[in-house]
């Protein structure tokens, strides 16, 4: 069975959803080339050219380590290898992903401080700063911050909470959940000095799921090595040893692998200041419709906008999780859903990876044609208003 739909429906599914997101048909038709063996020479070959070409996505010249995982195993790998039981981490609550990797911090025997936020902007810049200067004995041994918070639409200046941890001259580690902003958002792992960057292959690697990642600063090495957490699958040293050569120290995700390798390239000869501007262009477009039709954006500050992903409030007494169902049913698009405190008030529309303005026209008018037929209060006008922009802005 090629693909699974509940009732024949013509035309192609807008999988409109923060990710999974569409995968170009390069990435497909490099994804179905044979499995090669993953000890001989030519995999050997692929497999540290790889490892070399990835660097650029993260804007990095150290170590990225992939694993056959989702995004929830590269934040496994990254507490795992820097950490001890008991260390306390500086985490902040900008959504669900945030809280959801507190959780795990807590799982793994670590003490999360967790800066509560209204999850309607990104990281409290100001809050983790102050916590690290209370923090006079450097207990703190890690700042956990989600990059992008893909249940919010809100994203965190990374390059503030760097410039906030190094005003209070604390030495503690930086890592970054880069899952849904990588290659989408502009992000630079060394020279915002991110300790750990973790990504996933689903969003704007334009992948399937399946790959997940670590970007390791040399500071994160030297703290693996006395980090006390276990660890076996996840651990970095086996898989730098491996990576020296090309190869991986258990069985890697090899058809995969050949998809990520088409997937830079077409990142690299788009050349990636492009890729953030079309996100860019894109998610404004997004918010002039939203707007036009009276609705209210989750993210409320201008300067913490995503450009993955805008997540939209229903009026009070309207189901945002009934909205996507009559979009889903009538025009066979799916639209991401509110996640914790924000389900069935909320629904997301995701404008990352392989999109077009096309593609961008089609969504938007799907959701003004749904709520519509949802019956929920809106002013007509927003494609319109998305189409005024994107004409004046090529």
């Amino acid at each position: 069975m090629a693909y699974y739909q509940s009732k024949p429906v013509a035309g192609r599914h807008f999988l409109q959803i923060p990710g999974p997101t569409n995968v170009p048909d390069r990435v497909l038709r490099a994804i179905d080339n044979p499995t090669m063996d993953h000890r001989g020479p030519d995999f050997g070959r692929f497999g540290k050219a790889l490892l070399e070409k990835v660097r650029a996505v993260f804007k990095t010249r150290s170590h990225v380590v992939i694993y056959p995982a989702s995004g929830t195993g590269a934040w496994e790998a990254a507490l795992t290898n820097t950490l001890s039981p008991g260390d306390r981490v500086l985490m902040c609550e900008t959504g669900w992903f945030a809280t959801l990797w507190r959780e795990m911090a807590e799982r793994l025997g670590l003490r999360p401080d967790f800066i509560h936020t209204d999850w309607r902007r990104g990281a409290d810049v100001a809050a983790i700063e102050a916590r690290l200067r209370e923090d006079k004995a450097h207990e703190i041994r890690a700042v956990c911050v989600v990059h992008n918070e893909t249940s919010t639409g809100a994203t965190s200046r990374i390059d503030e909470v760097r410039r906030a941890m190094d005003a209070a001259g604390h030495p503690a580690l930086l890592l970054v959940d880069t899952i849904s902003s990588l290659a989408s958002i502009d992000y630079r792992h060394d020279e915002w000095g991110v300790d750990v960057t973790v990504a996933g292959s689903q969003k704007g690697l334009m992948l399937p799921p399946g790959l997940s990642f670590n970007a390791i600063s040399e500071k994160a090495l030297k703290a693996s090595e006395t980090a006390r957490l276990p660890r076996s699958f996840w651990d970095w040293k086996p898989m730098l040893a491996a990576n020296a050569t090309g190869y991986f120290p258990y069985t890697p995700a090899t058809n995969l692998l050949y998809g990520l390798d088409a997937a830079v390239d077409m990142l690299l000869e788009e050349g990636l200041e492009n890729v953030f501007a079309r996100h860019d262009r894109h998610a404004e477009a997004t918010r002039r419709a939203v707007r036009a039709w009276g609705l209210e954006i989750q993210c409320e500050d201008p300067r913490h906008y995503s450009s993955s992903l805008t997540a939209v409030r229903v009026p009070e007494g309207h189901s945002a999780n009934a909205l996507r169902a009559t979009i889903l049913e009538r025009f066979n698009m799916s639209l991401g859903n509110g996640l914790g405190q924000l389900n069935d008030r909320v629904f997301r529309i995701g404008h990352l990876g392989d999109f077009g303005d096309l593609q961008l026209v089609g969504t938007l008018g799907g959701v003004e044609m749904g709520l519509r037929a949802a019956g929920v209060p809106h002013r007509p006008g927003g494609v319109q208003a998305a189409l005024d922009y994107l004409s004046g802005n090529a």
